[in-house]
């Protein structure tokens, strides 16, 4: 097995020897991992890979003096790759759950420690929370696209490699799945994959309406006791697929009272059409608890379209949609450096949307009758921090835009830390919930937020600002470099 910890870029082991050569091995950086804008124009995305992130971290510096000479081979780097060789994680890192709904700018890791250490782990994180978050939030839009009905997801042949479809599959059961067809994700994570037939199952019986027949009652037969799901589209849904269906449904005594549940799956055609058709005749076959699956490149806006049309259609099949966050594939998770031994730090650039936040933050969800009302990203201590912890009176304003102010008073609200530690001194604070109590805190999150913030399309934006004494920091070093940079510009000048 490849140890990912070193799925890395060149470059953070080339840092790293100019820190280890400039003595500055012992200095306590901060980093910080967060989005600045979620995908598809929302503005919230869905925590996923925290387990795998520091597993991620506990690995490192299992490697042997043989395994950096492959790649940093020259006698220059002789003593840094003895250095390598027994450098493991020694820091604290501090992390959102899975589950959690996570806005643009909030760290969803904080990673603290010696600066080499930190500052190598900055590719394999965000190759592991990025391709998660992407996964996990497109479920997420997928499952709110479909209402109450449940989504299975099913991608692994379109994921890119085993690794992305086995814990792609994860994400999207956190992100509201009701299942997936990934065998090793339900092996890694305690649940039962689901699947049923392809079309190749039903031509396996010959390209015939008695072989279609045929391979529908051969599969009742070997599955009964389990849950029976038949794909009608091979030949003609409606002139032989769901006639055959109820067939043979009816001569392996398969009715309502068939307590495993039993249905057909639509793969083709005009789904919304075919359901109604296939429901009419379901029902006038006595067969009302017979359900309707579809799939076919499935997606959110599809799926909208199908419910808005009222399509008889008890649950969907979403593949590459999901697996491969189809329309947004690139998940923008970035990770800075926003503290040197207790000094605040940030990336000034030329696109606004690129200004980080320096510091060693924490954020904080204000919750009123139950509902999230706004996050504050807060200088861990400083005194918005202590006033929340209090239960004080809190105003929070716009960072662009002053006159947008929120009171709330004094025991009017409770609140919850967004950020816990969960990596300390060489051991995972091990998260015990189970998928499905993950699942389930991702759903609870998404029912605490105002139902114009959950659309699909156009949503409600979350309140999301930051304390005064970060604002005041961001802005006191933003001046001094803009009055070193004055000052540079005139020594030029004379």
């Amino acid at each position: 097995m490849l140890n990912i910890s070193y799925c890395s870029d060149k470059y953070q082991y080339t840092m790293g020897k100019s820190f280890y050569e400039n003595g500055m091995k012992d200095k306590i950086a901060v980093f910080n991992l967060f989005f600045r804008k979620a995908p598809d124009n929302n503005n919230w995305a869905v925590v996923s890979g925290i387990r795998e992130a520091l597993e991620m971290i506990a690995g490192l510096g299992s490697e042997d003096i043989t395994f950096f000479e492959k790649f940093l081979p020259a006698e220059e780097y002789r003593e840094f790759r003895e250095y390598l060789s027994k450098m493991k994680f020694t820091g604290k890192v501090y992390a959102m759950k899975e589950g959690e709904i996570a806005f643009p700018k909030e760290p969803i890791l904080t990673i603290v420690g010696p600066i080499i250490e930190a500052q190598v782990l900055e590719t394999p994180l965000l190759c592991i929370m990025n391709h998660q978050m992407a996964i996990a939030t497109k479920a997420s839009r997928v499952t709110r696209a479909a209402g109450k009905h449940a989504v299975s997801e099913f991608g692994s042949r379109r994921a890119h490699g085993p690794w992305a479809a086995e814990y792609g599959a994860k994400a999207a059961f956190i992100g509201g799945c009701a299942n997936t067809s990934n065998i090793l994700t339900g092996i890694e994570f305690g649940f039962q994959a689901s699947g049923t037939m392809a079309h190749s199952y039903t031509t396996a019986f010959g390209c015939s309406i008695e072989g279609e027949y045929k391979a529908f009652d051969s599969y009742i037969k070997t599955h009964l006791g389990e849950g029976l799901i038949l794909l009608i589209d091979t030949f003609d849904t409606l002139k032989c697929g769901v006639k055959n269906a109820i067939k043979a449904f009816k001569a392996n005594g398969i009715d309502d009272s068939y307590p495993y549940g039993y249905g057909i799956r639509l793969d083709s055609g005009d789904l919304s059409y075919l359901s109604e058709k296939c429901r009419e005749a379901l029902d006038n076959a006595g067969m009302k608890n017979c359900k309707i699956f579809a799939t076919n490149s499935l997606d959110e806006y599809l799926i909208s379209d199908l419910e808005r049309q009222g399509a008889c259609i008890d649950s969907y099949g979403v593949g590459d949609a999901i697996a491969t966050s189809k329309h947004n594939p690139c998940f923008g998770n970035v990770y800075k450096l926003v503290q040197v031994d207790g000094q605040p730090v940030l990336k000034r650039s030329e696109d606004k949307i690129k200004l980080i936040n320096p510091g060693f933050q924490i954020t904080y969800r204000i919750i009123q009758d139950g509902k999230f009302k706004a996050d504050v990203n807060c200088l861990r201590g400083d005194k918005c921090s202590k006033t929340i912890e209090k239960g004080g009176e809190l105003r929070i304003s716009d960072e662009i835009d002053e006159t947008k102010t929120t009171t709330f008073k004094a025991g009017s609200y409770s609140f919850k830390p967004l950020q816990e530690l969960a990596y300390d001194n060489g051991k995972i604070i091990e998260d015990k919930r189970t998928i499905f109590e993950k699942r389930d805190y991702y759903k609870a999150n998404l029912a605490s937020l105002n139902y114009t913030q959950t659309r699909i399309v156009n949503p409600h934006y979350y309140k999301v600002d930051i304390s005064d004494d970060l604002y005041k920091l961001k802005m006191k070093l933003i001046n001094h470099l803009i009055e070193q940079i004055n000052e540079l510009e005139e020594e030029e000048n004379r």
